[in-house]
């Protein structure tokens, strides 16, 4: 087994959302900086309402997946569909836009915080025009593997082989990307070695602690990438470091086509985003 090796550490960028949600856009803040097959990653954490209480009012989306994980405080959900949730911590709301979805999202907090990701998934072009789906997975619902000293992975979507069992996440994604999405902490002194498909690429963003990235150091708010030789991840904290480091991975397998995006459309070719447009203006996006 060989470690891939990092080819690039990058600071996420701050940007505001929806109604003026403060959050940091790890992924997807310029074109060059997507990680096919995802297109966005906006990691937010804050304990002032200000940065979040206005939340997403009702937008649209046709052509790719939304997964949102919550790790501090929950998100409440509507959509065209008639689809009512309340995302409680260390859920994750898998959303299928396919063809195209309406909806609203407004961010909570519990015990003075809010804290959690939002993932945006390609769809292929065979798959964009589905019909739309939503699901909310509880907590209680997803593969967790211990660690030692109180190290964790909780998986939200994929299969590792780990120890005599492989770990499977809920099972929402499209077979075409074969996404493997993990919340994992690694304690002080300890590492563990995460298998990746050839097929795919990877990275993992730093939200605790501090990571050791082929001996350089990387702080929260960061993304590490990983190059394509190699069979694992090898994840460890920074020596000394005494909580342990806790990251989000991501890997997928690259869908390799043209991407078209003009706001909440994401599309193949220019024509598709028109057309998009159209349905939204005449009201039959979702239908």
């Amino acid at each position: 087994m060989s470690h891939r090796a990092v080819t690039r550490i990058l600071a996420a960028q701050p940007a505001e959302d929806g109604a003026g949600v403060r959050l940091l856009r790890a992924l997807g803040h310029q074109r060059q900086f997507r990680m096919d097959p995802f297109l966005m990653l906006d990691a937010f954490s804050s304990d002032d309402p200000d940065d979040y209480s206005a939340g997403f009012p009702p937008h649209p989306h046709r052509g790719f997946e939304t997964v949102t994980y919550i790790v501090d405080g929950h998100m409440r959900h509507r959509d065209h569909l008639g689809n009512e949730g309340d995302l409680k911590a260390g859920g994750v709301q898998w959303m299928t836009a396919g063809r195209g979805i309406i909806h609203e999202e407004m961010p909570q907090q519990e015990n003075g915080l809010l804290r959690g990701f939002q993932i945006w998934l390609n769809l292929s072009a065979a798959d964009k025009m589905q019909p739309a789906h939503y699901r909310d997975i509880p907590a209680d619902s997803l593969a967790l593997a211990e660690l030692p000293e109180g190290g964790f992975i909780k998986l939200i979507a994929g299969t590792i082989p780990w120890a005599t069992c492989p770990l499977r996440g809920p099972g929402q994604a499209n077979p075409a990307t074969q996404p493997l999405i993990a919340d994992i902490r690694v304690m002080a002194g300890q590492s563990v070695d995460i298998p990746i498909p050839a097929t795919h690429q990877a990275l993992l963003y730093v939200f605790e602690g501090q990571l050791d990235a082929d001996g350089r150091a990387v702080d929260p708010g960061h993304t590490v990438w990983y190059g394509a030789q190699g069979d694992t991840l090898h994840i460890a904290a920074t020596q000394g470091d005494a909580d342990g480091v806790r990251v989000l991975l991501l890997a997928g397998k690259p869908l390799n086509e043209p991407v078209v995006q003009y706001g909440p459309f994401v599309m193949n070719t220019t024509e598709e985003i028109e057309q998009a447009l159209r349905d939204y203006r005449d009201g039959v996006l979702a239908q």
